[in-house]
């Protein structure tokens, strides 16, 4: 920890080695891209925030001394598999809203098998790690508010709620399913995160009423960062997202609709939700059994 932050305080940009490897892979990555090398436009995004990870990771132990990936490395390997099954949960949704779909996929079933798996294992890693990171910045690492007085009211509506959210876009015709991706970008927090309160960890709830507001601020921002690198990769990769957002789907930045970006920062908030969700599932477990 103190020579994590002897290396801050030197002001020299000083990374982990998996740092500088992350910059590598994504800088060759699109110097291939861009010359135009089949696989690597097949494989780009996950290329790209493969290295992006190796980065953010390295930054957040330069700032704080400790980070996910050096000093919680079972936790980053279970948070891998976690994510495919976590994003698999908004491809079940897609069904019904019908907002995004693959391009450029390879024919061959175990590469593109591969390319998901890849691809989706990234999600919440990204997210995570560049919340982390952006915790430490003092814009928001000093950010305090008036504690909220969190009731059982407020509980039982948040939960209420959040499964009306998640529900209501398979109860309706697949017409109107496709203008429902708002409810399925917030049901999941106002469902899980009071459950998190009523366990006692890592929940927002239980920081607002502390009065602490830096992991929602730092998560609403990487939603927003890592929203608009997932369009700028996307947009050059080989195999790629495409978008049928219903409302201002012609007006675009990169292959996103501009509609579609306001949807990132719930989203990465809701990625901590289900996250926090499973690790204090665990802990209860481990009591349980202890």
């Amino acid at each position: 920890m103190e020579e994590g932050l002897r290396e801050q305080g030197t002001g020299k940009f000083s990374l982990k080695i998996h740092g500088w490897i992350g910059l590598a892979v994504i800088g060759i990555s699109e110097i291939l891209l861009f010359a135009g090398v089949p696989l690597v436009r097949t494989f780009f995004t996950p290329l790209a925030w493969s290295g992006y990870i190796l980065l953010a990771d390295s930054l957040v132990f330069r700032q704080k001394g400790n980070s996910l990936m050096m000093s919680r490395p079972r936790e980053f390997i279970l948070l891998l598999p976690l994510s495919i099954g976590f994003w698999l949960i908004f491809e079940f949704y897609n069904l019904y809203l019908r907002n995004w779909h693959y391009a450029g996929l390879p024919e061959e079933l175990p590469l593109r098998l591969l390319g998901y798996a890849w691809a989706f294992a990234t999600i919440w890693p990204a997210i995570l790690e560049t919340a982390e990171l952006l915790e430490g910045w003092k814009g928001i690492s000093r950010r305090k508010i008036r504690s909220w007085r969190i009731r059982k009211g407020h509980l039982a509506f948040s939960l209420v709620f959040g499964s009306f959210c998640l529900i209501l876009p398979l109860l309706a015709s697949l017409r109107v399913a496709h203008y429902l991706a708002a409810p399925v970008w917030l049901g999941f927090i106002f469902l899980l995160d009071p459950l998190n309160y009523r366990m006692g960890r890592d929940s927002l709830l239980l920081d607002l009423e502390r009065g602490d507001p830096r992991k929602l601020y730092s998560l609403l921002l990487s939603g927003v960062l890592c929203g608009f690198l997932w369009e700028f990769w996307n947009y050059w990769a080989g195999a790629r997202w495409h978008y049928t957002v219903p409302i201002a789907g012609h007006i675009k930045i990169f292959e996103m609709p501009v509609l579609g970006y306001l949807g990132f920062p719930p989203f990465a908030v809701e990625c901590f939700t289900l996250w926090a969700f499973v690790k204090n599932e665990f802990r209860r477990a481990r009591t349980s059994h202890g």
